[in-house]
């Protein structure tokens, strides 16, 4: 695409929902790869805490924050002449939570079309990663692991927000038009069974390196 950003030597992204594993599997691969991890925001963030205690004020706060960190991140890739693999894209946003949470009667029609305006101003700029890795989990398995890890803020998530969230990143997924790879992660324990991981690498692996590969 004409004025596109240019990216990084490689861009390999994981995505998914939070609790699915995401943060764990990249810094797996970085390891495994010699890749540059670039990881999701979470800690600093000002809104979070506040935009789980009341979505409807606190969304389209949140939502303009992360897409402003996003497409700072995709700036600083497109500097870069590393190999990276990153923690969730500026696609998720617009495509799967901006939606859900307009769905929900949780973000105004003014907002959203406010945010779905900038969105595809800087979308317009922005390519494809190389490799899409999807990490589907169902929605008991993510409130377990949600739960696991135990952030205080995340605790009160509404199950209809994250089946929302479910449904939006299936469909998404199904017209997706780049190179992916999906791990089905309920069924795939990668961090504590070496083959589990295994087989996710061989399918990198066969993805970029075989003889079939668009490399």
């Amino acid at each position: 695409m004409k004025g596109e950003i240019p990216m990084a030597k490689n861009l390999y992204c994981i995505v998914g929902e939070s609790g699915s594993g995401k943060t764990t599997l990249t810094t797996m691969l970085a390891k495994r790869y010699g890749w540059s991890p670039q990881y999701e925001p979470v800690d600093n963030n000002p809104y979070l805490e506040d935009y789980y205690h009341d979505m409807k004020r606190w969304s389209f706060n949140l939502q303009i924050y992360f897409l402003n960190k996003r497409f700072k991140d995709v700036v600083e890739i497109s500097r870069s002449d590393k190999t990276i693999v990153q923690d969730r894209t500026i696609f998720e946003d617009a495509c799967i939570f901006a939606p859900n949470l307009h769905d929900m009667g949780l973000m105004s029609d003014r907002d959203f079309d406010n945010y779905t305006d900038l969105f595809n101003l800087m979308i317009s700029l922005v390519k494809l990663p190389d490799l899409m890795i999807y990490i589907r989990s169902s929605v008991p398995r993510l409130i377990g692991n949600i739960q696991k890890r135990g952030r205080s803020y995340e605790q009160t998530i509404r199950i209809d927000y994250l089946k929302g969230l479910n449904d939006r990143y299936e469909e998404w997924i199904r017209n997706y038009k780049g190179r992916l790879i999906v791990v089905e992660g309920d069924n795939c324990d990668f961090l504590n069974n070496p083959r589990d991981f295994g087989r996710i690498a061989d399918q990198i692996d066969a993805e970029l390196f075989g003889l079939f590969s668009k490399h």
